[in-house]
């Protein structure tokens, strides 16, 4: 049986790393786990010799960043090869930049970095499971594979709304700002209007017909 090796303990790019070879890289969907200290290998063999064996963030191979002082993570050089053999996928892309910044430490130079919120995102969600499950890796990551496909989920329909948004959305104006709709099934488009500063967003579903009609929540905006 196949087998991807991380360390014992897995953080936000252990956690992601192996759940992109697990679900893109073919032939990899039911590999057993196994886990090591940090920096070694499975059996101390050579971390790249066996075809059956993958090591991620753990034991200075293809898929470990731990021997260089480049910008990158494990996740990174896992989706560099998913890109390879499949191609780019936006969304990918932008899980594995965000995970690189957090394996980096540099969410420190985030806005606002102490508020609450930013402890509600998988990396706080996975900083509790280590305490809860510290004896129990394999629960670990199964918790955060979970997560890891509903955000990217999230992220490929936040992709595809971008583009509605940007070749389909119609601006209007309102006596209290800007609005835009756009005639689409995906209703993501109207919650990132708003992050986008429209005060009005609207959408028409062109299956249905129906239309949302959404403000942001000012007291001054009587719809």
């Amino acid at each position: 049986m196949k087998t991807i090796v991380t360390h014992i303990g897995p953080d936000l790019d252990a956690i992601t790393s192996v759940w992109l070879v697990k679900t893109f890289l073919p032939g990899w969907e039911e590999a057993s786990l196994a886990f090591v200290p940090a920096g070694t290998t499975l059996e101390k063999k050579a971390p790249d010799d066996n075809p059956e064996i993958i090591h991620v963030d753990t034991g200075f191979g293809k898929f470990d960043h731990h021997q260089t002082d480049a910008d990158i993570c494990a996740s990174t050089l896992v989706y560099d090869e998913i890109k390879r053999q499949k191609g780019a996928d936006a969304a990918l892309e932008r899980i594995v930049a965000l995970v690189n910044d957090v394996d980096h430490f540099r969410e420190v130079f985030y806005p606002n970095p102490t508020a609450d919120f930013w402890d509600f995102g998988l990396g706080g969600q996975i900083d509790g499971w280590r305490l809860i499950h510290s004896e129990n890796p394999i629960k670990i990551m199964e918790l955060g594979f979970q997560a890891l496909d509903g955000i990217y989920k999230m992220f490929g329909n936040k992709v595809w709304a971008e583009k509605e948004l940007s070749e389909k959305g119609l601006e209007f104006t309102t006596k209290w700002g800007k609005g835009i709709g756009v005639e689409t099934v995906n209703d993501e488009v109207v919650h990132l209007a708003q992050k986008m500063g429209y005060v009005i967003a609207v959408r028409k579903d062109p299956k249905k017909g129906y239309l949302r009609i959404k403000a942001i929540p000012k007291a001054e905006i009587d719809l």
